[in-house]
């Protein structure tokens, strides 16, 4: 990242092309506008600017130039995935990520067991451990 540019918000989004997410559960939200460029959807999700909910995730209608921002994404239970060539589907990584980096304060995947498979403390618990 040089000088005078600025950081792609694209780059927090793991994108699977031709695909689609479907909503089984009523009570997911989704918010829907016209805009240019992928970029452009990916900086209003990264910022939840002008959404209810917390953006996880956007299908990007490359035919109808159609930004759907979604409070869900592949790993929320009530979504299908349903294969559409009109659609890229764009995921922050922060929460299809089964991964920690670092101290893991940001996480927000869905493993929670140890490699050796050992269940994770809940966040709301002191024990075994103080936080």
């Amino acid at each position: 990242e040089g000088k005078g540019r600025k950081r792609n918000s694209l780059h927090d989004f793991k994108k699977t092309g031709e695909l689609m997410l479907i909503k089984v559960n009523k009570t997911l939200e989704v918010k829907t506008k016209l805009l240019n460029t992928t970029e452009q959807c990916a900086k209003r999700c990264s910022r939840n600017k002008g959404l209810s909910f917390t953006c996880k995730a956007f299908a990007y209608d490359r035919v109808t130039k159609r930004c759907h921002w979604l409070s869900f994404n592949s790993l929320t239970n009530g979504v299908r995935k349903k294969q559409d060539h009109a659609f890229d589907l764009y995921e922050k990584k922060d929460y299809v990520r089964n991964c920690i980096i670092g101290k893991g304060a940001d996480y927000k995947g869905t493993v929670s067991v140890t490699r050796s498979g050992i269940q994770c403390q809940a966040w709301n618990s002191m024990i075994p451990h103080e936080h």
